[in-house]
């Protein structure tokens, strides 16, 4: 399994057979439409939603615009709160980092927050292939890590599983992994948390090291911040010896100001929650207090290529709520899998062949998969406009497919492919600029 799912085949043919699934189908239309619903009551509880809205797009836009600046900022405010910030370029070099910071505390277990950065980089598979086991401890994470299968949405990465199903898989899987599921294990969701919870006990109370990501950064004084609903990150920021926190440098804000917008935001958006029952903030170590050794691995991995974007960049404001995925028709019919990327849905379609390139048959295809209703564009806390961007890659792939960065200025790679489609344009463009040939 790959965290990247590079190499399944293109949008059309994935799609074409996840839209059989009746199952799969009858799953996503349950959890969406609730998720859907229940998010548009707790948005309509705000006045000033809107406003709010703006806000986290000027705090967003303005960062990037000084990204630089702010990542020194942070990395001083993380050293001189007893941190230890490290660079990754690519997925590589921040695998490399965390296995040998694993192995330097010479344990060969850790335990996980959800993190979608750490899924974007195969971190698992790479510290498997170093002999250290990564256990997942949110509740879809695990779902998804039991059955070896892979995670289908942004917030709830076993959105595909049915209560059957995941009764199926902790009876038949947790056994391998730990503490096994209960005798007569019912599909109850009270019966399936508690048996997640007797097998994950243990592995908190055992564990020396934790990894993590972060929803935010705040640069002024070096913290980091968590949200989430279960319990299982605070236990793994907070139990283990040494934390190693894997985090994209665009989810860095500038202040505990800025901060405040998002966290009214994001609950809203994604939990359909007023807030977050656990948020979870750590500065640097204290004597005393949580881990005794605190790592930060900043990971660029194609966030500055787009960055260069002038139209793509707005993809990085995302503040991974997954409000997209739960109105969109197409994530809908065709599920999380068919996108071939740790992010999917439109968040996906523009943020995956950005951050990886169009060179790919599956990357190449992403553009496309959407039917520009622009009903994601509506619902994002910040404003990002999908359909523009999504019209901006289709463009490239049929210029040419691979933005290369020059300085401060991108330039399409001519590549092979999508011929047909670019004779196709030209020929429209001819006939568009000359009434005449038209009118004919």
């Amino acid at each position: 399994m790959s965290g990247t799912f590079v190499g399944m085949p293109a949008f059309p043919a994935a799609a074409r057979a996840a839209v059989r699934d009746t199952t799969l189908r009858g799953n996503l239309r349950h959890a969406t439409h609730t998720i859907r619903a229940k998010r548009a009551r707790a948005v309509a509880e705000l006045d000033d939603w809107e406003r709010l809205r703006q806000a986290g797009k000027r705090i967003k836009d303005h960062t990037l615009r000084h990204l630089d600046r702010y990542l020194e900022q942070l990395e001083e405010s993380v050293t001189a709160a007893g941190g230890v910030v490290h660079w990754a370029a690519d997925a590589d070099e921040a695998n490399r980092i965390v296995a040998e910071l694993v192995r330097a505390t010479g344990e060969t277990e850790v335990v996980k927050v959800k993190s979608m950065a750490t899924q974007e980089i195969a971190l698992n598979e790479a510290l498997e292939a170093q002999g250290i086991h990564a256990y997942e401890t949110d509740l879809a994470e695990l779902i998804v890590q039991l059955g070896k299968d892979r995670p289908s949405h942004i917030l709830v990465p076993a959105i595909h599983r049915n209560r059957g199903e995941i009764r199926d898989i902790f009876t038949r899987e947790m056994g391998a992994w730990g503490r096994p599921a209960p005798e007569g294990l019912t599909d109850t969701p009270a019966d399936l948390a508690d048996a997640a919870r007797l097998h994950l006990r243990e592995k908190f109370l055992r564990a020396k090291v934790g990894v993590s990501g972060a929803n935010f950064m705040v640069a002024e004084t070096g913290t980091l911040v968590v949200v989430e609903s279960e319990g299982n990150g605070r236990m793994c920021l907070t139990l283990p010896e040494t934390l190693i926190s894997v985090v994209g440098i665009e989810k860095i804000v500038p202040t505990w100001q800025d901060l405040e917008v998002f966290l009214q935001t994001l609950p809203r958006s994604s939990t359909a929650e007023r807030m977050n029952p656990y948020t979870s903030m750590w500065t640097g170590t204290t004597d005393g207090d949580g881990p005794r050794v605190f790592h930060l691995v900043l990971l660029d991995n194609g966030r500055t290529d787009t960055l260069a974007d002038e139209v793509g960049r707005q993809a990085l404001r995302c503040i991974r709520c997954s409000a997209c995925l739960n109105v969109c028709p197409v994530y809908e019919r065709a599920g999380g899998h068919a996108y071939g990327s740790v992010y999917p849905g439109p968040i996906g379609a523009i943020l995956s062949p950005q951050l990886r390139g169009t060179g790919s048959e599956i990357d190449a295809s992403l553009p496309y998969a959407s039917s520009l209703c622009g009903a994601c564009y509506e619902v994002c806390p910040v404003a990002i406009d999908i359909p523009e961007v999504l019209v901006h890659l289709r463009e490239r792939v049929v210029e040419g497919g691979e933005a290369v960065r020059e300085g401060s200025k991108v330039r399409l790679r001519p590549a092979k492919g999508h011929a047909a489609e670019r004779a196709a344009m030209r020929a429209a463009r001819w006939a568009l600029s000359r009434p005449g040939a038209l009118r004919a």
